[in-house]
This record gives structure tokens, C-alpha cells and sequence, in this order.
């Protein structure tokens, strides 16, 4: 596979900090948090396999992830950084930590836990894959189609961010199949008996409306983890509260 698409903001002779998105998302999802985070930081936003602006790959769960991670961070030279998870990312960024501890400054993980989820990405794709491409002339038009299967408006803009113009005709810029096939792969999290915990620095973010992450689900794997919740937000905490994650990942930083 080929290497990861990334965006780089801040002075390069900053701490470095990396910042790893979620499931269907980007690193432009992400622009506005490192804008704010920058001026401390050299942050690095990565494209995940998949996703953006990097290669597509038929192979997609945490240990390949974390793999790509650990390349990414050789090829830039990083010995070690902070790392930003969210959702998906925030997996990502758990399993390098159990892997590769003395890589990791300090783990921040947001709304999500070192846990198998029971939930399934099967209908939300196949909602996405049944959208008639050929006769969509507008992203609005995309907008009304999903709304009876993804009934939430920011959901659906968010999703739709991944369907982009090409040759005059509307794309998903994602392989729909490989998210589908390695879907169970994103909610499930590896198996981590035998694995030593992660006794570094760490902090994990919850949404307050959010019940992705629950406290005994932390300690045994990180035990030196701090958790902190941010009132009136749900699973996109930085989206919804952006003033208060980004003072929260400060403070947790410059400590």
C-alpha cells in the first residue's frame, strides 16, 4: 500500500502530535481542532487507509492500522508523539499504545473504549450503496435521499463529505464493499489477553450524551488514565463542544 495522505499544521520543531480520525471521516474533519491545537503543537492529521485522500486497501483493522501508524511515524522521523484518537482512531491509537508504548508522549482517546461493540455498520452502508449516483445532480438531492434511512441531518452531511464530483458525475470517494467487509473489524476491538498495560499518561474523552465508554472498561489496559466528561455532547464531542475539547486536550498536554 501506498503512503498515507496526511495534512501538517504548526512549527516542525514543536512537540509532535498526531491526530487519527474515525470511520468515514478525514482529516479535514479535523482541520478546525488542529488549527486550534497548532499553536503549541506540530500536529500531523493523517488520512486512514480507506479514507480521504489515502490508498484504499482490502485489509482494514487495528493491528494493520497501527502498522500504518508506526510507518507513518518512521518516515517522519517522529521517535515519539502525542496521539488524538476519535472513535475508530481512538482504537487505533489504544492498540499502538499496548504495542509500541515508547512511541506515545501521551494518549488522548475521544468516545471510545478498549471494547467489542455490539453495534453494526451493515444498513447505514447499505443506505449509502443504494443511492442512485447516475441520477443525483446535487448534493441536496443526495441529502433528501438518505434522510428516511439516516434520519439525522449532521450524520448524513457528515457521511456525505465522502461523496465528491468527478468527470461531471457524483462518487463516493470510499470503497463502499471494503467498509462493508471490514465493518464487524471497526466495532470489534482485537483481543488483549497476554498484552501488557499501557501505565503511560492518558485521558479519555466522553460525551456526556454518549454511552460509548464506560469507566471499567479503561482501568485494567491503561490504568494510569484520567477520564473526563464533557457535559451537552454526544459521540462527536469535538464537534459539539470544540472550546472545551481542545482546552481539556491542552491542559492534559501542558500538564
Amino acid at each position: 500500500m501506498g503512503e498515507l495522505f496526511y495534512e501538517e499544521l504548526g512549527n516542525p520543531e514543536a512537540p509532535p502530535l498526531i491526530i487519527l480520525h474515525g470511520f468515514f471521516a478525514s482529516s479535514r474533519n479535523w482541520r478546525q481542532v488542529a488549527e486550534k491545537l497548532a499553536a503549541q503543537f506540530h500536529v500531523l492529521v493523517p488520512d486512514m487507509r480507506n479514507h480521504g485522500a489515502s490508498p484504499h486497501h482490502p485489509q482494514m483493522d487495528y493491528p494493520t492500522m497501527a502498522a500504518d501508524l508506526l510507518h507513518f511515524m518512521d518516515k517522519h522521523g517522529l521517535a515519539s508523539a502525542h496521539l488524538l484518537g476519535h472513535s475508530m482512531g481512538g482504537k487505533v491509537a489504544m492498540w499502538f499504545a499496548l504495542h509500541h508504548p515508547g512511541r506515545v508522549a501521551k494518549l488522548i482517546v475521544a468516545d471510545i473504549a478498549p471494547i467489542n461493540y455490539s453495534h453494526s455498520f451493515n444498513s447505514l452502508i447499505t443506505a449509502l450503496k443504494a443511492l442512485p449516483l447516475a441520477a443525483i445532480t446535487n448534493r441536496k438531492q443526495a441529502d433528501e435521499l438518505l434522510a428516511p434511512a439516516i434520519p439525522e441531518l449532521s450524520y448524513r452531511q457528515f457521511l456525505l463529505q465522502n461523496l465528491v464530483l468527478k468527470n461531471g458525475a457524483y462518487v463516493w470517494r470510499v470503497d463502499l464493499d471494503i467498509f462493508y467487509q471490514t465493518g464487524p473489524n471497526i466495532a470489534a476491538f482485537p483481543e488483549t489477553a497476554g498484552l501488557q498495560p499501557y501505565i503511560g499518561p492518558a485521558l479519555f474523552l466522553a460525551g456526556s450524551e454518549s454511552g460509548y465508554v464506560k469507566a471499567e472498561a479503561i482501568g485494567g489496559l491503561f490504568p494510569n488514565a484520567k477520564l473526563a466528561v464533557i457535559a451537552d455532547a454526544g459521540h462527536w464531542l469535538h464537534v459539539q463542544q470544540p472550546v472545551v475539547f481542545v482546552g481539556q486536550v491542552l491542559s492534559f498536554l501542558q500538564d
